[in-house]
C-alpha cells in the first residue's frame, strides 16, 4: 500500500478541511444588516410655557407653568377665566391637570369654558401651605416620623401675599385674564385654599377645595372658621359672587369629619348669593380624588354661567 509520508498526509488533511473540498461544510454566510434609515423629522409637543418669577416677597425664584386655551392667539379680543393650581409643578399636579382642563373645555364635553391654567410650582411645600402653629404644637403621631420635613412650616402669610401681589399681577399684565379666578388646592394645598377663602376671600371668586388638611395645628383653622366668616362677610369682595366646591373621599374619619364640618359652617353663614357644593366621593381616596372632584367642580361652576347666558 502506498504511504503518502508525513508531508503528503499533512497536505491531505489540509485539503480535506479546505473550503470547497469534497465533503467539507462551507460556513454559513452572515446575513446582511439592514440599512439604517434616519428617523423622520420631529418637533416638540408643547402644552405650556414655564416662567421664572423673581419673588421679592419670598426672596426666591418661583416657577409658573402656564397653559393657554386653544384658539388664544386667534381671538385677541377674548378674555379667559384663570385657574390657579397649587402644587402646580411639572412633577406635581400640573401636567395631568392640564389634560383635565383641556378635556373639560372641549365643546363636546363643555364642563368648563376655555381657560388659562396657571400652575404654581413648589419650592418648600410645608412652609408655604401651612400657617404658623401655636407654640409647642406637635405633629400628630402618624406624622411624627416626618417631623424634619415640617421644620420650616408656618409661612402661609408670605405665600398668600406672593399670590396677591406678584402672581396675580404677573398674569394680569401678560395674559388676557378675565374676571373669573379659580383657586384649586388639595391636601395641604387644600388647607392653604381654605385659609385664603377665610382670610382673603376676594383674591378668588371660585374655590375648589379637596381633602383639606384641617388637622394642622390641632384643627385651629376649623375652630376659627365662624369668626372668619363673620368678619369677612359672605358674598363680599371684588370679582363677583364666589362659588365654593368642597370634596372629600374615603380618607379616614378625621379628614372626612373635618371637611363635612367646614362645609356645614360655610353653608350656615353663606350669603344668599354664594353658591356652595359639597360632595362625598366614597370611591376615591387621598391620591385619586383630584381629577373627579375638579371635573365635578368645573361642571357646577360652568352650569351656573350657562344659566346666565355666558
Amino acid at each position: 500500500m502506498w504511504n503518502p509520508g508525513p508531508l503528503c498526509a499533512g497536505w491531505l488533511a489540509l485539503a480535506l478541511l479546505a473550503p470547497g473540498a469534497a465533503g467539507a461544510t462551507a460556513p454559513a454566510e452572515r446575513p446582511s444588516e439592514p440599512e439604517t434609515q434616519a428617523a423622520p423629522a420631529s418637533q416638540p409637543y408643547v402644552i405650556a410655557q414655564t416662567y421664572r418669577l423673581q419673588s421679592q416677597v419670598l426672596n426666591e425664584t418661583r416657577e409658573l407653568n402656564i397653559m393657554l386655551p386653544e384658539g388664544y392667539a386667534e381671538h385677541p379680543e377674548q378674555r379667559y377665566p384663570v385657574i390657579y393650581l397649587l402644587d402646580g409643578g411639572q412633577q406635581e399636579d400640573f401636567t395631568h391637570m392640564a389634560g383635565a382642563v383641556q378635556f373639560a373645555s372641549f365643546p363636546w364635553v363643555e364642563r368648563l369654558p376655555p381657560a388659562i391654567l396657571v400652575g404654581i410650582a413648589n419650592t418648600d411645600r410645608k412652609r408655604d401651605m401651612t400657617f404658623k402653629p401655636a407654640p409647642g404644637y406637635a405633629l400628630p403621631k402618624w406624622l411624627q416620623a416626618y417631623s424634619e420635613a415640617y421644620k420650616t412650616a408656618g409661612g402661609s402669610d408670605q405665600f398668600i401675599r406672593f399670590l396677591e401681589t406678584e402672581v396675580q399681577p404677573f398674569v394680569a399684565q401678560n395674559f388676557r385674564a378675565g374676571p373669573d379666578r379659580i383657586l384649586i388646592g388639595q391636601s395641604l394645598a387644600g388647607l392653604l385654599a381654605t385659609e385664603v377663602l377665610l382670610k382673603k376671600p376676594a383674591l378668588f371668586n371660585h374655590y375648589v377645595i379637596m381633602s383639606p388638611s384641617l388637622w394642622w395645628d390641632q384643627g385651629s383653622l376649623l375652630k376659627q372658621t365662624p369668626q372668619w366668616l363673620k368678619l369677612q362677610g359672605q358674598g363680599s369682595g371684588s370679582g363677583g359672587v364666589r362659588k365654593v366646591y368642597l370634596a372629600v373621599g374615603k380618607e379616614g374619619p378625621e379628614m372626612e369629619r373635618d371637611t363635612r364640618a367646614l362645609a356645614a359652617l360655610i353653608h350656615q353663614q353663606r350669603s344668599a348669593q354664594q353658591e356652595l357644593v359639597f360632595e362625598y366621593l366614597p370611591r376615591e381616596n387621598h391620591g385619586s380624588i383630584l381629577h373627579p372632584a375638579a371635573l365635578s367642580a368645573f361642571a357646577h361652576f360652568f352650569a351656573a354661567q350657562k344659566k346666565k347666558g355666558r
